[in-house]
């Protein structure tokens, strides 16, 4: 897996119900590394941290081969990396096979997975459809938010290299999974495992001693 873009918001007002919102989801790509840091990278703009920045959701991934497939639903749009509101658009990334509490080598930085992503409304207003929000979720598309062990810098050419498996863990598609598309009978099994896995994290293992 390769880094093929760095990408970095500036804060954007939008209209949102007739009130005037911040958001930092209009990334764009950067011709210079980025510096990931433990709770956020820096010099991007984090508008909400309720639901953005933080220990569990340091730094945004999004797979460059997913591109595609979005570009073939919304030809018209005025497409760059970082669309997703990804700070490194990632050759070769598949939420399938990727798991969570694996951990990386990215550039000068150690990153482990933690978190997949669940969009909100301003996925709608980048793409100009709040539709999108439960096509991204079906995709199972979702990307991942990593934590930082060691801070460091990453620029576009460097290698996503695993350091350590999490061999019994769960994979992303599977936490997507558990998330939005839970079947009792089905998933029963899955949704345990994710509880008694010490590397999910305890905001997702909350919502999932719901569905219990």
């Amino acid at each position: 897996m390769k880094v093929v873009s760095t990408n970095i918001a500036e804060p954007k007002t939008i209209l949102w119900r007739g009130k005037e919102v911040q958001t930092g989801i209009y990334k764009y790509p950067v011709d210079q590394p980025i510096v990931l840091d433990v709770e956020d990278v820096v010099g991007d703009h984090v508008i909400d941290r309720r639901y953005h920045g933080g220990v569990d959701k340091a730094c945004y991934l999004y797979a460059l081969d997913h591109y595609e497939y979005w570009k073939e639903k919304y030809p018209n749009l005025d497409w760059n990396y970082g669309m997703f509101g990804e700070n490194l658009t990632v050759e070769g990334f598949d939420e399938h096979s990727i798991k969570i509490g694996a951990v990386y080598k990215l550039g000068k930085a150690t990153v482990q997975v933690s978190r997949p992503r669940q969009p909100c409304y301003k996925l709608g207003v980048r793409f100009g459809n709040p539709g999108i929000i439960k096509e991204f979720i079906d995709s199972l598309y979702s990307g991942v938010y990593v934590r930082v062990l060691q801070p460091g810098s990453v620029k576009a050419g460097q290698e996503f290299l695993i350091e350590e498996e999490n061999k019994n863990g769960i994979t992303i598609a599977e936490l997507n999974t558990l998330m939005f598309h839970y079947q009792e009978e089905e998933h029963r099994d899955l949704l345990e495992k994710a509880l008694k896995d010490p590397l999910v994290s305890d905001s997702d293992k909350k919502y999932f001693r719901k569905k219990l």
